[in-house]
């Protein structure tokens, strides 16, 4: 098993864990997009309570992957993948977390 096949099996058993209702294949095109920063350490999960890293995850992925425009209903979504993925959950996969915004909005064909 390959390293990337690895971090898939992890980030998909947490889903489940977490009843995240993410499809297995969606979970493996979003950690394939991630690269190489799937396998840093501070890089693979998101802080929620840092915000810096919250606006970073809005500018970079959001915007500029997603294409969506800047407005509050961005904040929110981030907010509500965060209460979602839990506040007790220190492991808020990277994977995951962008998974679930691209359902949020709608955009799960980017990685088709």
């Amino acid at each position: 098993m390959s390293k990337l096949e690895e971090k898939i099996a992890k980030y998909t058993a947490a889903a489940k864990e977490l009843k995240l209702g993410l499809a297995d294949d969606f979970i493996a095109k979003v950690t394939g997009a991630l690269g190489p920063s799937i396998h840093n350490k501070d890089a693979e999960t998101v802080s929620c309570s840092d915000n810096s890293e919250l606006e970073t995850v809005k500018k970079n992925f959001l915007i500029k992957k997603l294409g969506l425009d800047d407005s509050s209903a961005l904040d929110d979504a981030i907010k509500k993948v965060c209460e979602t993925m839990g506040s007790s959950n220190r492991n808020k996969y990277r994977a995951l977390f962008y998974a679930l915004l691209a359902k949020e909005f709608g955009k799960e064909d980017i990685y088709a």
